[in-house]
Order: C-alpha cells, then structure tokens, then sequence
C-alpha cells in the first residue's frame, strides 16, 4: 500500500470519527474515489442526512422517503455520530415490520385461505374478482415477484458473488420453528411458474409461452441451496418485493436490479461484521432514498417532462454540442439518437456499461457531488467525447457498436473528463 493510499484512508478517517461530520470535507474526499479498506466506502454511502421520515404511501403503507433538504451520498445516516446507534436500531426493526407484514404474514394467510375445495369460501375464493380479494392481492403480487425473481437471479452474471450463500441469512424468515413461506417457495410453487413475465418500464405485463424463449428458466439456472442458507440473489429480491409494495404508484420495473445490486453488494462486502449482518435493511432504506430521485427515469408517463428520461437525454446532447460540436453534428447526421444508448447510461446510473469494481467507483464520485445527476450528464458527454476519433471516422453500424458496447475501460479518464467539463461551466 502505497504511503499516498495510507494517507488518504487517514484522511477518511479523521472526518468519519469526528463527532459531528463535516459533510464538504466528506464530499471532497468521496469525490476522488472511497478507499475499500476497513468499510469506509458503506460508511460514506450511508452518510449524511439530518433525518429520514415514514410516510403513509397509498392503500395506507408506510412509504420511505428522504427529507428533500439535504442531498448527499446515500442519506441514511445523520451528521451527528451520537444518534447513529438509535437511528440504526429504529430503521431496522422498521425493516423487520416489514418483513412481517409483507412476507410472513401472507404466507400464513394463504396456508389459513387454504387451497382444497372445502376450505374455499364464498366470500374468498381464488377466482374472486374483487379488488380487495386477499387471493386477488396475493396472485399480482406474484406476478410482480415472478419479474423480480427472474431479474436477479441473473444479476452481474461475470462474477459468482450473488448466487453464493449469504453469512446473515433472515432469520425471521427462515425460523425452523415455524417453516414460514419464503420467496423463493413461493415462485416454485405460484400458478403462475409456466408462464414468462415481462414488466417493461410503462408498467405493462407481458406473458409469453416458455416455449419461445430459448433461455433457460430462471428456477433451473442455479441450484437451490440447503434449507436454513439463502444466496445474496434471494436478499436482493426481497428488497425489491418490499419497495415494490411500498410503491405501488412504480413497484417494480425491470432495471431496478441493476441499482439495488452495486448497494448490496458494497454493504454485504463490508469487513466489519456488524455492519455486515444488517446489509439488508441498510440496503433497502439507501435503495429507497436513491429511488426517491431517480424513480422518475421509470415513469414513462413523464417522459416528456422536465424531469423525466427524454428531457435529461437531450441535456446530454445539448451539452455535447457546446463542447464538441463537431462530434454532435456527425452523430446527428447519422440519425443516432441518444435513445439508442443513452437511457440505458442514465436510467441504470452506467452499471451496464461497465464491470462491478468500475461502477462503484463511478458511483463514489456520483454519490459525492451536490448535483449528482447533472454530473451524470457530464459523464456521458465525457465518455462520448473520449471516443470522438472513433465515431467521426465511423458509419452508422460501428458507431451503434461503440455506443452500446463501450470500449473504454478506465472510469478514472471518463471521470477526470467530465470533471473538466463542470470546471469549463
């Protein structure tokens, strides 16, 4: 470890044991990339926000937001270092609320229901069309949790992590006592596991047979691991059911997957243990303030407005033709629409475009800024700039090749880029 490493991980440290953190100094430093050692890194994104409230979300559920007055790094834990601990414990019985209510209550509801002839009702029943059936409720919640399922079994397939065992399994959930319905039973055992799936971004549900689909299905990809172990894939989709119905306004959309991901994977890697056991629940409060600004990038209805996907697209391209003019006009007269690569570079926050290690490190510099997604803009621009000579001297097919299969590997160069770019401001 080099003397300049060591002195930055002392620099971290002096910000992060004062009793009260000085946010800019945290900024600055975050900035230039969170060194991994002793968990600094799952500190610094958790970090800093004077407080976090429970709202009442439609269909009266708790709905997580982030007070709108401060926006730095994650927003999960306040400046003052006193009140860590009892935040910390407050947030993660909230998730185990959750849990209960969410997961193992409707379990057993639906072992109560009972599912033979003479346990029907004619109040209830499986084909009740009523809204506010509990059979009506439980069946689109596993079409939800059959697209969540299917998405995050294959989550970073280049690297094994997701599919190991997890060292903290839920305990609340896989209580030997009780035998209590995880999610995974649950999709072996729905209806609904001959059909595929498909929620696109407008909220529309797609099935199509099995049969048209050459890949394999999600339940054979990966072996089923002992009862009482769970994989990382399993948490990651508990997460997601859980904000799904706590947003029934979104729930989920495909793609979602790819942002809870590089957070999970970042707190379930810390080496400190205790941190490391509540990986979950930490994950799904900074996965939900994250999602508090960037949800709109998943409601195609605002699209077209000021804070929607199609307006921050064309604030990429606006912003390549003040720098580069040149490059935008040939892009232009190629008919290549920031459509075509960049939504998939800004609704999943570039964690496509590039290795796991090279997205969090994207990320740091991301979290850190006090305009995090106007960075983001500049970082697409930068990587588009980084490649001129390669899309001025290329046809429609290369260019398109280029753009959505990045050859740029080094994010330090796209990121000392974009910076230039905000300093040119």
């Amino acid at each position: 470890m080099s003397s300049l490493h060591k002195s930055r991980i002392a620099d971290f440290q002096d910000v992060l044991k004062e009793p009260s953190i000085a946010l800019e100094k945290l900024r600055e430093l975050s900035f230039s990339g969170i060194p991994c050692e002793g968990g600094l890194r799952c500190l610094c994104w958790k970090a800093c926000h004077p407080r976090l409230k429970t709202d009442v979300g439609a269909g009266g559920s708790p709905e997580l937001c982030p007070s709108p007055s401060v926006q730095i790094l994650l927003n999960y834990l306040p400046l003052e270092r006193a009140s860590w601990t009892s935040i910390l414990a407050k947030q993660r019985e909230l998730y185990a609320q959750f849990l209960r209510e969410m997961i193992i209550q409707p379990g057993i509801a639906k072992a109560n229901m009972g599912v033979s002839r003479e346990d029907v009702t004619f109040e209830d029943h499986p084909l009740n069309p009523n809204p506010d059936s509990r059979w009506n409720t439980y069946f689109k919640d596993n079409e939800v949790l059959l697209q969540i399922d299917k998405d995050v079994r294959r989550l970073c397939p280049d690297i094994s992590f997701f599919q190991r065992a997890t060292d903290y399994p839920c305990l609340l959930i896989l209580d030997p006592q009780n035998e209590f319905e995880t999610l995974r039973k649950r999709v072996e055992q729905t209806t609904l596991k001959s059909q595929t799936v498909a929620r696109n971004r407008s909220g529309v549900t797609n099935m199509s047979s099995p049969h048209k689909n050459s890949v394999p299905s999600s339940l054979n990809e990966y072996e089923v691991l002992p009862n009482g172990c769970e994989a990382h894939w399993e948490v990651v989709e508990r997460i997601l059911f859980i904000y799904a119905k706590l947003n029934p306004g979104i729930a989920y959309v495909q793609g979602m997957n790819e942002i809870v991901g590089p957070l999970y994977y970042t707190f379930a890697t810390d080496p400190n243990s205790e941190w490391k056991e509540h990986a979950e629940a930490d994950t799904f409060f900074c996965f939900t303030n994250l999602m508090a600004e960037i949800r709109d990038n998943f409601i195609k209805s605002l699209d077209d407005s000021q804070c929607g996907i199609t307006y921050k697209m064309e604030k990429v391209y606006s912003t390549l033709k003040d720098k580069d003019v040149e490059l935008y006009l040939k892009l232009q007269e190629q008919n290549i629409k920031p459509q075509f690569f960049a939504f998939r570079w800004l609704t999943l926050l570039l964690s496509q475009e590039f290795l796991l290690p090279d997205v969090i490190r994207i990320w740091d510099s991301l979290f850190a800024d006090d305009n995090r997604f106007d960075f983001l803009l500049l970082v697409c621009c930068a990587m588009l700039m980084l490649i001129r000579e390669q899309l001025l001297e290329g046809d429609f097919t290369v260019n398109m090749r280029l753009l959505q299969d990045y050859p740029i590997t080094d994010v330090c160069q796209i990121l000392q880029k974009a910076k230039e770019l905000q300093d040119s401001k």
